[in-house]
C-alpha cells in the first residue's frame, strides 16, 4: 500500500493481515490525495485535514522524494484541530503525547512522517508485522506487474489485495499464471461512540477509533 497519511482503521486491518507488508513508496505521487490528507470529526461533522508539500521540483515525483512544507505551520494546525475535536475523548492524554513527539521533529520527508504515524498506529494496535519499503527491491514493471514482481521478490504465494485495486487487477490478472493466490480484503468498520456524538461517522482517520476507544486491536 501507499503510504498513507493518518491512515484508517482498514490501513491496519491489511497491515495486520499479512506476513508482510510493503510500503508502495516508489510510484508517483497525487496531489491531494490519501497520500498528504484525511479526516478527523468534531462537533459539526468531519474534517479534512490537508499536509503541505513542496511542489519546487515539480509533479512528477515519486512519494518518496516529496517533501513536506513547514512554511505555513500547518502541521502544528492540525495538531491544535485533533486536540480541539478530542481532549475529551477517553484515551486524549496518552495518544496526543506520542502525536505531538511525531510532529515535533519536523521530518523533512512525506513518506518519513506517514511511515511515523503508521508506526504509531501499529504500536497502539499490538501490531507487529514487519514493515518492507518498495523502493528497497528495486521494483521491476508497473501496476499488476510490479506486485507480481514484490511477490517475487520477497518469495510469498499469496496476495491481499484491498478491495479498491480489484478494477485495474482485473483488466491485468497476472496472479494465477504465476502461482500467486490473490486474495481481497473484506473489512467490516466497527461502530463506536465518537466523543459522545449522536450520529457515528465512519472511515475516519485510526486515532478517532483509538481515542474514543478503551480496547486495541
Amino acid at each position: 500500500m501507499q503510504p498513507t497519511y493518518l491512515p484508517w482503521l482498514g490501513y491496519f486491518d491489511l497491515i495486520e493481515k499479512s506476513d508482510v507488508f510493503v510500503i508502495y513508496d516508489c510510484v508517483q505521487f497525487e496531489k491531494q490525495s490519501w497520500q498528504q490528507r484525511n479526516r478527523i470529526r468534531n462537533k459539526d461533522g468531519e474534517i479534512m485535514l490537508v499536509l503541505p508539500v513542496k511542489y519546487g521540483n515539480g509533479l512528477l515525483r515519486r512519494i518518496n522524494e516529496v517533501e513536506v512544507d513547514y512554511s505555513r505551520n500547518v502541521p502544528k494546525k492540525h495538531l491544535t484541530s485533533i486536540q480541539l475535536s478530542y481532549s475529551k475523548a477517553k484515551n486524549f492524554s496518552a495518544i496526543f503525547f506520542e502525536l505531538e513527539k511525531i510532529y515535533a521533529g519536523k521530518p523533512k520527508m512525506l513518506i518519513d512522517i506517514n511511515v511515523s504515524l503508521i508506526k504509531l498506529g501499529m504500536k497502539l494496535l499490538n501490531i507487529e508485522t514487519p514493515l518492507v519499503y518498495a523502493s528497497e527491491l528495486n521494483v521491476q514493471g508497473s501496476r499488476v506487474e510490479a506486485l507480481i514482481d514484490i511477490c517475487k521478490k520477497l518469495s510469498v504465494d499469496r496476495y491481499l489485495s484491498p478491495i479498491g485495486s480489484k478494477g485495474y487487477i482485473d483488466e491485468n490478472n497476472l496472479f494465477p499464471e504465476n502461482k500467486i493466490k490473490l486474495e481481497y480484503q473484506n473489512y467490516n468498520h466497527p461502530i463506536y461512540e465518537q466523543v459522545n456524538y449522536d450520529n457515528f461517522i465512519s472511515h475516519l482517520t485510526y486515532i478517532d477509533y483509538l481515542f474514543n476507544t478503551n480496547t486495541t486491536n
